[in-house]
């Protein structure tokens, strides 16, 4: 998932991957679509095709001839495992621990978190217990 998250973050490969998605096309159409020198977009080319997202095939008649086309099985497992991951029945209603919302929580006894270190601080001075080492931020 990382090495498909990678490869469509960058705007040039989502650009490729756009224009590949209107159907196949070689080195020479997309380089005078995107304007990108040649050594560049095969870089970008091969990373996606390394991250399964597109694939290519050589001429049969002229194999100085590539062609690349977007991997359909790929595109389709992408897009039911972003369907699943986004889907908003997944989203869940808890108390929060930390922070001013987690403090009625946390009295109520139902919960532990540990304040961040300035909270602490703040804490012990207001307790009269003085600073303790992790307070003394340079």
């Amino acid at each position: 998932m990382i090495r498909v998250l990678r490869a469509l973050a960058d705007p040039n490969r989502l650009r490729i991957f756009e224009l590949l998605m209107q159907g196949d096309s070689c080195n020479c159409e997309l380089n005078e679509k995107l304007g990108m020198p040649p050594n560049l977009l095969s870089h970008h080319l091969r990373v996606l095709r390394e991250a399964g997202l597109i694939s290519s095939r050589r001429d049969i008649a002229d194999s100085r001839w590539i062609y690349y086309s977007v991997d359909r099985e790929a595109v389709a497992y992408w897009r039911q495992w972003f369907a699943r991951f986004f889907d908003p029945a997944r989203i869940r209603k808890r108390a929060v621990l930390c922070g001013p919302e987690g403090r009625l929580v946390r009295a109520n006894g139902s919960g532990s978190c540990t304040p961040p270190v300035a909270e602490m601080c703040a804490d012990n001075e207001r307790d009269g217990h003085g600073e303790s080492e992790d307070c003394d931020i340079q």
